[in-house]
C-alpha cells in the first residue's frame, strides 16, 4: 500500500496565511506553476487511482499535475473553520488568547473529531495492493495520516504540510508509517 499525500498549489489566502476551509479559492500563479513542477516530480510513479477534495484548488492542482482521471471525493474537503473562515491565526488569537486548531478546534465549525471520521471514511476507501494519489487541504491531510497511524486527529499538530508538497504513507514491517513527508524538492527551481 502507498498512499500518495499531494496537498493543492498556493492560492491568495493560504500565501497570506488564512485558514481556507470551503471558500473555494483558485490557485495563484505561483499555486499553477507548484501544480505543474508536481506533474514532473510525479511522472515515474504508477498510480493506480487518484481521489481529489471537490475544491477548484485541488482539482487545478490534480489536473495541472497530469492526475487525470481523478475521482471528486467529497470527503476529502478541507475542514469546515466555521466563524475562523478566511482569518489568520494571530486574528483568530486576538479575540481567543493562546489558541491553536489542534488543541481547541473551529468555532463554530467541524469538530477535529468529525474531521477524524471523514478520513477514516477515506482510508475505507483505498485497496492494501495499490498506490493511490490523495490530493487534497493542509489540515484534512495532517488529520488522515494521523488517522492513518492509529493517532488521534489532534496529533496532527506534529505534521507541518506547504503548498504543492508530496508525502507518501505506507507500511514499514506491516505497521502504518511515514514514508515521505512535505516534500517540496520539485519547487526549487521556481
Amino acid at each position: 500500500m502507498r498512499i500518495l499525500l499531494i496537498r493543492h498549489g498556493a492560492t491568495e489566502w493560504s500565501e497570506a496565511g488564512r485558514h481556507t476551509g470551503r471558500t473555494d479559492l483558485p490557485l495563484t500563479s505561483a499555486g499553477i506553476a507548484q501544480a505543474r513542477a508536481l506533474g514532473a516530480a510525479l511522472s515515474t510513479q504508477r498510480i493506480a487511482r487518484t481521489l481529489v477534495s471537490p475544491l477548484r484548488r485541488a482539482t487545478t492542482t490534480a489536473e495541472l499535475a497530469g492526475l487525470t482521471p481523478y475521482t471528486i471525493v467529497d470527503e476529502l474537503v478541507e475542514v469546515d473553520y466555521g466563524a475562523d473562515e478566511g482569518r489568520t491565526t494571530s486574528e483568530i488569537r486576538a479575540d481567543h488568547p493562546g489558541w491553536h486548531f489542534f488543541t481547541h478546534g473551529t468555532h463554530g465549525g467541524e469538530t477535529l473529531a468529525q474531521v477524524g471520521e471523514r478520513c477514516e471514511r477515506v482510508l475505507a476507501l483505498l485497496s492494501s495492493n495499490e498506490t493511490v494519489a490523495l490530493v487534497a487541504h493542509g489540515h484534512l491531510l495532517r488529520i488522515l495520516t494521523a488517522v492513518f497511524l492509529g493517532e488521534e486527529p489532534s496529533w496532527g499538530h506534529h505534521l507541518g504540510i506547504g503548498t504543492a508538497s508530496i508525502g507518501v504513507l505506507g507500511l514499514e514491517h506491516g505497521r502504518p508509517a511515514i514514508i515521505r513527508w512535505n516534500d517540496q524538492a520539485h519547487l526549487q527551481l521556481l
